[in-house]
């Protein structure tokens, strides 16, 4: 299949992953071949964000649409699996597409006379990206891998023998609306050979005679699939014969001067002061300024068009790590589509020197917002927050955690409409795949307003944005931070869990019970403990959870047990004092 173009990425990070390829199927003995193989290498930025895909399927000949199964199964995976955003990782761009793909499956199936035997298909698939390789597999097709003269199976079979030499299989595409889907990721080494076959192929062959043909070096890897195929049939096969092999030609390891070239094409821009001319946008004044960037408000001279400019700061300019940050900003933010996050926009002219630029919000960051509203209304906080998830969910649903909420990140313009700025520490799924001799710089947000798991070492998921979020609404309706401002100076576990919370309805009285709770859950130390997503957290900000009410109803030893022995402390300490002063007397 011929790759489709796609928008570039970042230019340091596109590298070269060569490999050789070649694939034969054939009907055998059969007068129908139900198998499809499919192979799609991508010449453009595709190769580095999504890497290369080969895929192999052998539709089911008990099912009445195995062909159909098979053929729309591979098909359909190299053109969705492709299509996915970028910012996804390969998981979860191969689990969405797969989870749709067996549910069509399943639901045509159901359609037809007997529902049992319908659209049913083996299905295994590699995709290569950068220094790995991706292995996603359902029923007995196989993948191997040949390293140094070894033949490693690395799918299992899901097959139940039945006797008789028959078996059945216990999972394929579009056998049950649930799909389990086998998955690995393993490293990749130049000159690894996988060889993906179908039972019609390795079923009459043995481990060895496989390794035979795969350590023929005579021949074409087109040439060796078909007479591997034509071995197969001359063994006995009774079944469609297919089979893929892919050798790792060479693998992107980019060289430290080659990524800095890159990263340093654009110089940094100079000094900018109200009235610079920078590639037609006139400096009109600078909107921000810290020890990492500066922000402009900027004026095209041609259409008059504003907008803002970020520009790195000089104190980093011979520092990769941080210009490759700044660089991926620009294509993380183009990325993301919401009317609750800031838009990222192509410049007019070609640039002369580093910077991008974004549409311009007139109004308020949320810092100055609560400044000026010191006491907001409760509606008006779950008002502001609902749009602030939003934006949120708009950046997860690309695998991509903000990770900096905080008020300063937060716009509202002049109508009340909350926009996400700031992509500077950004974490992106699809690009931590992507291998760089970079020590990347994975810059933490602020402190105050962090996760707890940032500074434990815990694994980062979108429950921390989630955690700073619900800061932000405890900060808004209390004018205080949250665990008596502490988080910022707290490093370990123990001194997480050692901070007091003191509900916000104790502060605000005018904050109800059941959004105190869900406050309290979404601050949670262990990430598990809190909401599964932001949306689940703003649900309960608008609906009364029954729970949290309860748990207020309930006997403080239930609620607090260690606040509760800490008062019967107290007091058995001061009735003991009273009982001695009593007999002194």
């Amino acid at each position: 299949m011929t790759a489709q173009p796609a928008a570039s990425t970042a230019a340091h990070l596109e590298q070269r992953l060569l490999f050789e390829v070649g694939q034969h199927s054939c009907a055998g003995v059969k007068s129908v071949n139900e198998d499809a193989i499919g192979i799609r290498i991508p010449v453009d930025s595709l190769l580095t964000t999504k890497g290369a895909a080969a895929v192999i399927a052998d539709g089911v000949s008990a099912a009445e649409a195995g062909q159909e199964a098979s053929q729309s199964s591979v098909t359909s995976f190299l053109s969705d699996y492709f299509s996915t955003p970028e910012a996804w990782s390969v998981r979860h761009s191969v689990q969405q597409v797969l989870t749709a793909l067996n549910r069509w499956l399943y639901r045509n199936g159901q359609h037809l006379p007997d529902s049992g035997k319908g659209f049913l298909t083996t299905f295994s698939a590699v995709v290569f990206k950068s220094q790995h390789a991706h292995l996603f597999h359902v029923g007995d097709s196989r993948i191997y891998r040949f390293r140094e003269g070894q033949l490693e199976q690395l799918t299992q079979d899901h097959a139940v023998p039945v006797g008789n030499g028959q078996t059945y299989l216990s999972r394929a595409l579009g056998l049950d609306v649930r799909l389990d889907v086998d998955y690995q990721r393993l490293p990749l080494e130049q000159g690894d050979l996988f060889l993906l076959t179908t039972d019609g192929v390795h079923d009459p062959l043995t481990h060895q005679e496989l390794v035979q043909w795969a350590k023929r070096e005579d021949l074409t890897l087109e040439a060796r699939c078909e007479q591997l195929n034509a071995a197969a049939l001359a063994a006995g096969s009774q079944d469609n014969l297919s089979s893929q092999m892919l050798r790792i030609v060479s693998l992107p390891r980019p060289e430290m001067d080659e990524v800095v070239e890159k990263l340093t094409e654009l110089r940094f821009p100079p000094f900018l002061n109200e009235g610079d001319v920078l590639d037609g946008l006139r400096i009109e004044r600078e909107l921000h300024a810290s020890n990492r960037s500066q922000v402009y408000l900027v004026r095209d001279v041609d259409s008059s068009q504003q907008y803002c400019m970020k520009t790195p700061s000089v104190n980093f300019e011979d520092d990769p790590a941080y210009i490759e940050r700044f660089v991926m900003e620009s294509w993380i933010g183009s990325r993301i589509h919401s009317p609750y996050v800031v838009r990222v926009l192509e410049p007019p002219r070609p640039r002369s020197c580093l910077y991008y630029l974004t549409e311009y919000v007139a109004g308020m960051s949320l810092a100055q917002w609560m400044r000026e509203h010191p006491r907001p209304a409760v509606e008006e906080v779950v008002y502001l927050a609902d749009q602030v998830a939003k934006g949120l969910r708009a950046m997860h649903r690309r695998e991509t955690l903000h990770q900096d909420l905080k008020p300063d990140n937060i716009l509202i313009d002049r109508q009340g409409q909350v926009k996400l700025i700031d992509f500077g520490s950004c974490r992106v799924a699809g690009i931590d795949e992507i291998a760089t001799p970079l020590q990347r710089d994975h810059v933490l947000g602020t402190a105050t307003y962090a996760a707890p798991e940032y500074h434990v070492g815990a694994g980062i998921d979108a429950r921390a944005d989630l955690f700073s979020l619900a800061v932000i609404c405890f900060e808004m309706l209390t004018g205080t931070l949250p665990f008596q401002g502490r988080l910022e100076h707290c490093r370990n576990a123990r001194e997480f869990l050692s901070t007091t919370y003191t509900p916000s309805y104790q502060i605000n009285p005018l904050v109800p019970q059941w959004i105190d709770g869900a406050l309290r859950k979404a601050m949670r130390f262990h990430p598990e403990r809190r909401h599964g997503d932001v949306a689940e957290f703003v649900h309960e900000l608008h609906k009364p959870n029954p729970g949290y009410l309860a748990f207020h109803q309930r006997p403080l030893l239930e609620r607090d047990p260690v606040r509760t022995w800490k008062l019967i402390a107290i007091g058995l300490g001061l009735l003991e004092l009273l009982t001695l002063v009593l007999l002194l007397d």
